[in-house]
């Protein structure tokens, strides 16, 4: 939905929405915090047309439901703003970099075969509801897609019915992080069970723009698969690492090391498959596929059929006593 800003920075907020897109970036993520940094300006300062110190410090305010990465996030198009603003000539405050600290890095949990399995079957039992009756259907598929192709949530949820080709078993990942497109190809069964999935969100849907919509036809609302994970989740039970209750994003992260495991146990050469990886889960570069990877007792020699001994000397020492 396209937002018309009213605040004396209006027309250049504007501008700076359409100058990202010009340069292929959709800015779609960002686009809320500037409509709400507008609504701010429009009703604190209704008169101001220079990005003051004041100003900025006032968007700066920590929210206390705000976790550090939100905040972080939040400050970044502001920022960006006031760059935007220098580059054009003007006067502008721009935001320290440093007002918060990021976060702790989570410690993901690695989910055993026997856990992924348990959460197809629990997604694949969730009930329609009255406003949704397909819900099961798309929550289903959605959450294969996650481990079956290392997905994003975000990534899956935005799929169009252009980006998916049933005939090869391809997706078309456009617009993702980093403002970077790539594809995807699925595994025979997967594509299988996205074909079948089609064929059922079909008698539903006619004529959709997105392949995993929303009862009102746009794309899933992350809200919406994140309360139906939480059920699935407490209904399952899962262990937890330290505090920190196992996340639908860790089974990209499940994906990344089952993969490892079983080339290990084929024997392949990870020196020369590793960047197919990374590319597949569209990485810059390695390092960022490295720590999606993990050493998992148990997991470890099961599925590899290596001694976890022999690379203990390559884990790092890891304390919580959170």
């Amino acid at each position: 939905m396209r937002y018309n800003f009213k605040s004396g920075f209006a027309e250049r907020l504007e501008n700076f929405v359409e100058q990202k897109k010009a340069l292929g970036r959709s800015y779609r993520c960002m686009d809320k915090y500037i409509a709400r940094f507008d609504n701010m300006c429009y009703e604190h300062y209704p008169v101001a047309t220079e990005l003051t110190r004041e100003i900025s410090m006032r968007w700066a305010v920590k929210n206390p439901s705000e976790c550090n990465t939100t905040f972080r996030n939040r400050m970044s198009p502001v920022r960006e703003f006031a760059r935007f603003l220098i580059r054009n000539g003007e006067d502008a405050y721009v935001i320290p970099t440093d007002l918060v600290k990021k976060s702790p890095r989570h410690i993901p949990y690695i989910y055993t075969k026997s856990e992924i399995s348990a959460i197809w079957n629990a997604f694949d039992m969730l009930p329609p509801v009255p406003n949704s009756q397909s819900r099961h259907l798309v929550l289903a598929a959605i959450v294969r897609l996650l481990y079956c192709c290392g997905l994003r949530a975000i990534e899956a949820r935005r799929l169009k019915i252009t980006d998916v080709d049933l005939c090869e078993g391809r997706l078309y990942v456009r617009e993702s992080k980093g403002h970077k497109d790539r594809i995807v190809m699925m595994a025979s069964d997967v594509a299988e069970y996205i074909r079948d999935y089609n064929l059922k969100i079909g008698c539903f849907f006619q004529n959709r723009e997105y392949f995993f919509p929303s009862p009102c036809g746009v794309f899933s609302d992350n809200s919406w698969l994140n309360r139906a994970w939480d059920t699935v989740r407490t209904g399952l039970n899962f262990t937890t690492v330290c505090d920190k209750p196992p996340r639908l994003y860790d089974l990209r992260h499940t994906f990344a090391t089952h993969r490892l495991y079983e080339w290990m146990h084929e024997g392949v050469d990870l020196d020369a498959m590793l960047p197919y990886l990374s590319t597949y889960m569209g990485h810059a570069q390695l390092s960022d596929t490295y720590y999606y990877i993990h050493l998992v007792p148990g997991q470890f020699e099961m599925m590899s059929g290596l001694d976890l001994s022999r690379y203990e000397i390559l884990l790092p020492e890891v304390e919580c006593d959170e």
